[in-house]
């Protein structure tokens, strides 16, 4: 059974009318996952609730104290906004709280099982930082999930592909001073927010940025991928990989300008998992409902695959 970390929870962060990060990014993915032919071999997991110390550690080894109570306080008193795209609402701060469970949840099953698993969670992280959210993002998810990672024995490496459209600054600004953590992103150039620029190495040579032009053909995203980014990261010989799984790389996403298709994502998940199947994909963006849900479905065939031969 192919583990998804998801609860309906997550569909209560609310966003707004008009807002690209909707609810229905999770429900439009969750009835297309039930309607596939292999949908008997997923395995709907709760996340663990956040009534603990295991979370808040976690999220406390990443984030300022002062961050969090602002979006506590933000969500206590009704909502209001990290900055102009970032909403809280009353319920923000524990489905926040919630995401960063689930991808925790997806850590320890990826590291029992040694297989693959999704987390299916909203808000998304990769561009919150320490000290702030920003662009969709509350906390950062998959930093969070590095760092807890590194607490298992027999991990002593995480590699992290971000192939969201968008550079995950708040990932790479959190995990680049980090020797055992390497982190590695394809995005759109000149794209929100602006940063992830080949030059920047990380103080460890562990970090890789490959920005891409608008209108970026799928033959060189694919080039690029296997030439680049696989190697990098199969050089870094990770004990476990997260991949930042941005969906917005597809050509009906309305916010960006490259042009995958649903089927890519089936090819980039079968490379990765040659690296290793320790592998955690957890939901960042991907706005289109169609592009989204297919894409999602590509990536989950893979591992379905992957896992059974």
């Amino acid at each position: 059974m192919f583990p998804i970390f998801y609860s309906d929870a997550f569909l209560e962060h609310k966003t707004g009318v008009f807002h690209p990060e909707r609810p229905e990014r999770l429900s439009a993915t969750v009835d297309r996952l039930k309607s596939q032919p292999w949908s008997g071999q997923l395995s709907w997991e709760t996340p663990t609730p956040v009534d603990g110390h295991v979370v808040f550690d976690a999220l406390e080894q990443i984030h300022t104290k002062s961050y969090i109570d602002r979006v506590r306080t933000i969500a206590g008193r009704g909502g209001g906004k990290l900055d102009p795209d970032t909403p809280v609402s009353s319920k923000s701060y524990d489905i926040a709280l919630l995401a960063v469970s689930a991808w925790l949840d997806g850590i320890d099953r990826v590291i029992h099982t040694g297989k693959p698993a999704f987390v299916l969670a909203r808000p998304p992280g990769h561009h919150a930082m320490r000290d702030r959210g920003m662009g969709f993002c509350i906390f950062s998810n998959a930093a969070i999930a590095a760092y807890a990672a590194l607490k298992h024995i027999g991990v002593d490496r995480v590699g992290i592909l971000d192939w969201d459209v968008h550079h995950g600054n708040g990932t790479q600004a959190i995990v680049e001073t980090h020797p055992q953590i390497a982190y590695c992103s394809l995005h759109q150039s000149h794209c929100y927010p602006g940063t992830g620029s080949s030059d920047e190495r990380g103080s460890y040579n562990n970090v890789l940025n490959i920005p891409l032009p608008s209108g970026c053909t799928r033959e060189r995203y694919h080039q690029e991928f296997s030439e680049r980014a696989i190697p990098f990261l199969d050089r870094f010989r990770p004990d476990l990989l997260i991949v930042s799984a941005g969906y917005d790389t597809h050509k009906d996403d309305p916010l960006a300008g490259l042009f995958l298709h649903s089927e890519d994502y089936r090819e980039m998940t079968e490379q990765i998992l040659k690296i290793t199947e320790h592998t955690l994909f957890g939901l960042e963006g991907g706005y289109d409902l169609d592009g989204l849900s297919s894409s999602i479905a590509c990536t989950i065939e893979a591992c379905l695959s992957a896992v059974s031969t």
